[in-house]
């Protein structure tokens, strides 16, 4: 999702001296992208072959018949392989924003002149099969104006193709019936209700524009949205070599480690009140995200783009789930 970034220089400090490494000659591995692309294409149409049976059938994408299926119901779909296609809806969509998201990113870094892989699929048995996709930076980024417009490429890519893959989900979902356990259902961002709203006032919304959204049963492609969106916020998130901290060190190199830190410190009692994944990620932010590798202080960036900065930290606050699932915080956990 976000970009990893190897160096020629990198700094404990912004003004200390700099440490200076020489660059290994890298040839692209094709293989290894494709091979990584076909084997998240198959784990993301197997759950989503389960999600679009369960939209099918007018029940929620992750309920599960028989806790024997697990997260990844693989043997569900080998007593009957014909299942298999029903995955495609979620998995072209979600395969599609991950890859707007990466391309983002990689079409400018060839426009600035910076060495970088294409993107790397990482396929996964987990509830939507996959852990998203990265690129990896194999030069320095010469100007801040290129490490910003690199850094938000991706989120604005990935966000704008998730809202027009909801989009074309809400046209497609229907009526929720009856009674829904919430274990079986996601915590979603302010950007659904959002559009859902809107739906409803422009009368797009097929059977479920006079429903309020939590009556609203969600078609596949929507989780395929909401994952773009749920990567898009972390990947916002101000710290680190995430997206957001490099627009943050694009911005004002000085304030980045700063910031840094009081994005690990938020994320610890979001941990303890909303879902245990928060400390991952402060974890995360902690072990490798106080470095950024050095870019030029001079020349700064436009205004136009602190601008559009101000555009990232709204695409932050609308996609942004604290509680993405039901009873995931770390004091609930506890308290089992």
């Amino acid at each position: 999702m976000s970009e990893q970034i190897t160096p020629f220089a990198s700094s404990a400090d912004y003004y200390r001296p700099v440490e200076v490494f020489v660059p290994r000659q890298y040839r692209p591995r094709y293989w290894l992208h494709l091979l990584l692309l076909i084997g998240t294409v198959f784990t993301t149409m197997v759950v989503g072959a389960r999600m679009q049976y369960n939209f099918n059938h007018g029940l929620p994408a992750f309920y599960l018949e028989q806790d024997s299926l697990g997260l990844f119901p693989v043997m569900w779909l080998w007593a009957q392989p014909a299942r298999f296609l029903l995955g495609l809806p979620f998995a072209a969509s979600l395969m599609v924003i991950l890859l707007s998201h990466e391309m983002g990113h990689y079409l400018f870094c060839r426009h600035y002149g910076v060495n970088a892989t294409l993107p790397f699929f990482i396929p996964a048995p987990t509830l939507f099969g996959t852990l998203g996709a990265f690129i990896r930076i194999r030069s320095s980024i010469r100007s801040r104006s290129a490490l910003f417009d690199i850094g938000i490429a991706g989120p604005i890519a990935g966000f704008v193709v998730a809202c027009g893959v909801l989009a074309i989900a809400l046209g497609l979902s229907k009526p929720l019936p009856g009674y829904v356990n919430p274990s079986d259902q996601l915590s979603y961002p302010l950007i659904f209700r959002l559009m859902h709203d809107a739906f409803r006032v422009l009368g797009l919304s097929r059977g479920t524009g006079a429903l309020p959204f939590d009556r609203v049963l969600l078609h596949p492609m929507a989780v395929a949205a909401w994952v773009g969106m749920f990567a898009t916020s972390l990947n916002l998130l101000p710290g680190g070599q995430l997206d957001g901290g490099h627009i943050v060190f694009a911005i004002y190199p000085r304030a980045h480690r700063y910031v840094s830190r009081i994005t690990i410190l938020a994320l610890i009692p979001m941990a303890l009140y909303f879902w245990v994944g928060w400390l991952l990620w402060a974890v995360l932010l902690r072990i490798s995200g106080m470095r950024h590798p050095v870019v030029a202080e001079y020349p700064g960036i436009s205004r136009g783009r602190r601008w559009l900065a101000l555009v990232a930290l709204l695409m932050l606050i609308v996609t942004l789930t604290p509680a993405p699932f039901s009873e995931g915080s770390l004091l609930s956990i506890l308290h089992r």
